[in-house]
């Protein structure tokens, strides 16, 4: 029933969203040319041209949308989250729109009105979502749109899923209680109760007051599990399952059939994919020769300064691990004295280091000292998303000490990534950043890697621990 209630919701919304995007157009069109703010005395094409333009822009919005998973429902999606998937998918429309405009040759369309119609459908999608996140708060505060959850097994998994039910009071789940084997009736775990054994689900489900089933079993219990299963089925109630092994396997894991046959990998590595590999290829090419024509006034004063400021080459090479842990040479703008290699191989800048020179400070802490890897891009050693490479000696250190930090070299590195992005720069937890560029890599898509080129270019150009 939540279910058809959640797609009914989901239309609903769409429809709510195509009038929202209309409504900015309106409101966009009236601020440019109508308003006491518009320049009557200029030209503009008339109100049936730019009228023309709305069928296709509504249903792109919503694709957009859409595909920015903007949909998903309510209960587990955050407002953070929801607000900059809205940005997000209007800065792609914007750049969708004048690309168009360009394309057909017209140059009397408003640009600057499009730039007022995102503001402003920003803004007014924004506030109409947390008027649905409010109402919706309220109709669940009076018990409607609840859903009433019990869990079979006491685990680590099911702590794990009544510390987030209960942090999260906004999606509406209410947990019934657990019913386990060898923890003993009454037992509390943050408000939750132990109400009895596993064999009670033979009285309690065809009471049918539950609307799901979640099978929170410890590992050593997997032995049950058919049996559940088999009794849920029977009664109708949704079940799922919550695995007690989210260290092992991945939180979205790929599976595969062999005749039949059903295979976890315990890694799914998208861009181990033909397609893949080549469409970012294609992407990494095309973007780092334009990013080279874009940049190259600054690369010039860059090299100028670098030049000027002291003695030694422009470029600094530096051996790095890269794809399937082979090493490449990594290009860099110089930013320290020439040293020894003995001792430039000892350890990372610290702060106030002697060794950087003052051009070189100012490098790093723009990330400009990085441009020079746009030829690394070109030349297939780096991709323009991906995690960041790493000296050999410390690959071997952190091998040893960090679990899983070599699934990183299954990817290209890249000149920007998601863990760089969220302020995982330079000095920084080392098994944090792991913890990011294994999501990147599980979790890759081309959208993924636009998504973090537009967040390096909003907040990922200065870098706080470059020293």
């Amino acid at each position: 029933m939540i279910k058809d209630n959640q797609r009914l919701f989901n239309r609903l919304h769409v429809v709510l969203d195509g009038i929202v995007t209309a409504a900015a157009y309106l409101i966009a069109y009236w601020l440019k040319f109508r308003s006491v703010f518009a320049d009557r005395s200029v030209y503009h094409l008339p109100f049936r041209i730019y009228m023309g333009a709305l069928p296709f822009l509504i249903p792109v919005m919503l694709l957009l949308y859409n595909q920015f998973d903007l949909y998903s429902s309510k209960r587990v999606s955050g407002r953070r989250r929801e607000l900059i998937h809205i940005i997000y998918a209007n800065a792609m429309c914007f750049v969708g729109f004048i690309a168009v405009l360009y394309m057909i040759h017209q140059p009397d369309f408003s640009r600057s009105m499009i730039g007022i119609f995102v503001a402003v459908n920003i803004f007014l999608e924004t506030v109409v979502r947390n008027i649905i996140r409010y109402l919706l708060k309220l109709i669940r505060r009076k018990g409607y749109n609840l859903k009433y959850v019990l869990l079979v097994g006491y685990s680590k998994a099911a702590e794990a899923y009544i510390n987030r039910i209960r942090v999260n009071p906004q999606w509406g789940y209410v947990i019934r209680g657990i019913l386990d084997d060898r923890v003993s009736a009454g037992t509390m775990y943050k408000g939750v109760k132990v109400l009895g054994r596993i064999g009670n689900l033979d009285i309690i489900l065809p009471e049918n007051k539950l609307d799901e089933i979640a099978i929170t079993l410890s590992l050593d219990e997997y032995g049950k599990l058919e049996k559940i299963v088999n009794l849920c089925e029977k009664s109708g109630v949704h079940t799922k399952f919550i695995p007690d092994y989210d260290t092992v396997i991945p939180s979205r894991p790929y599976m595969e059939d062999l005749d039949g046959l059903p295979i976890i990998n315990i890694r799914h590595v998208p861009l181990t994919n033909t397609f893949n590999i080549i469409l970012k290829r294609i992407m990494d090419i095309l973007g780092s020769l334009v990013l080279i024509l874009v940049f190259s006034p600054i690369m010039l004063l860059s090299a100028v300064a670098v030049k000027l400021s002291s003695k030694g080459p422009v470029i600094f090479k530096q051996e790095r691990v890269g794809l399937h842990n082979k090493t490449f040479q990594m290009y860099k703008f110089r930013s320290m004295e020439v040293q020894p290699p003995k001792e430039e191989e000892k350890a990372w800048t610290v702060p106030n280091d002697p060794r950087v020179t003052k051009v070189g400070r100012i490098l790093r802490s723009t990330s400009m000292d990085e441009l020079p890897q746009l030829f690394n891009i070109l030349k297939g050693d780096m991709s323009i998303v991906g995690p960041r490479p790493e000296r050999p000696q410390f690959v071997e250190k952190f091998k040893e000490t960090i679990p899983r930090y070599m699934v990183k070299h299954q990817v290209r590195p890249g000149l920007t990534g998601w863990a760089q992005v969220n302020g995982l720069r330079g000095n920084c937890s080392i098994r944090k950043r792991i913890e990011y560029d294994i999501y990147y890599i599980e979790n890759w898509t081309m959208r993924f890697d636009i998504k973090i080129m537009f967040m390096t270019i909003f907040k990922g150009l200065i870098n706080k621990n470059a020293y």
